[in-house]
């Protein structure tokens, strides 16, 4: 296994904030009662949108899932061992890329001029741009909510193509991951932390 010792002198982050980030965090299930305020999303974006994404695209896009009504409308949407997930979680975020995300280049990409028509006919690449970048932010995000002092439970399964009539309408945007968050209730699952690969396990160097 790693030496702890060697691991975190090479930190340029303090321990609690390790601990916070990575080592203590993990896929909840389990909340408290206090609330998911729009201010703790907002300082969780505010970290997650510095990630890096090919040609500042940000096309990561979300719905805040919080009011009764809208979490119905998710829960019918969610297979059945999802279901209550996501009744129990205090707010949903629901995360879509935006295949369009090429209308926004003159704002995000200006010393590129001409980009933004470039990509206007290539929409099958932008598709695949828009995921895969999209995917990036992803744990970018779920780290920035840890930072803002809120847990999350990823889920993947779910109906997307009424996610995104339902939530996303005529935007455009395309639904690929459902995310509980909330403050955790004690360590927010009963699951023992699973092990984990150490470096040697999983880096070849060359």
């Amino acid at each position: 296994m790693t030496d702890t010792l060697s691991t975190t002198v090479a930190l340029a982050i303090d321990e609690d904030a390790a601990d916070l980030l990575f080592r203590n965090a993990r896929t909840t299930y389990e909340w408290s009662d206090a609330p998911v305020t729009d201010e703790e999303i907002e300082a969780a974006w505010d970290l997650a949108k510095f990630g890096p994404t090919a040609m500042n695209t940000l096309p990561l896009r979300l719905a805040v899932v919080r009011s009764a009504e809208a979490k119905a409308r998710l829960v019918e949407l969610m297979p059945d061992g999802n279901k209550p997930k996501v009744e129990a979680a205090p707010a949903t975020l629901v995360l879509a890329y935006d295949p369009n995300f090429h209308e926004h280049m003159d704002t995000l990409f200006p010393h590129a001029p001409g980009i933004k028509e470039q990509f206007a006919p290539a929409d099958e690449m932008r598709h695949t741009m828009a995921r895969f970048n999209a995917l990036i932010q992803t744990g970018y995000l779920i780290t920035g909510l840890r930072a803002a002092g809120l847990a999350a439970g990823p889920m993947h399964a779910a109906d997307y193509a009424g996610i995104d009539a339902t939530f996303f309408g005529e935007s455009g945007f395309k639904s690929f991951l459902v995310v509980n968050i909330g403050h955790a209730e004690g360590e927010g699952t009963a699951y023992p932390r699973a092990p984990r690969f150490d470096l040697e396990e999983i880096a070849a160097t060359h």
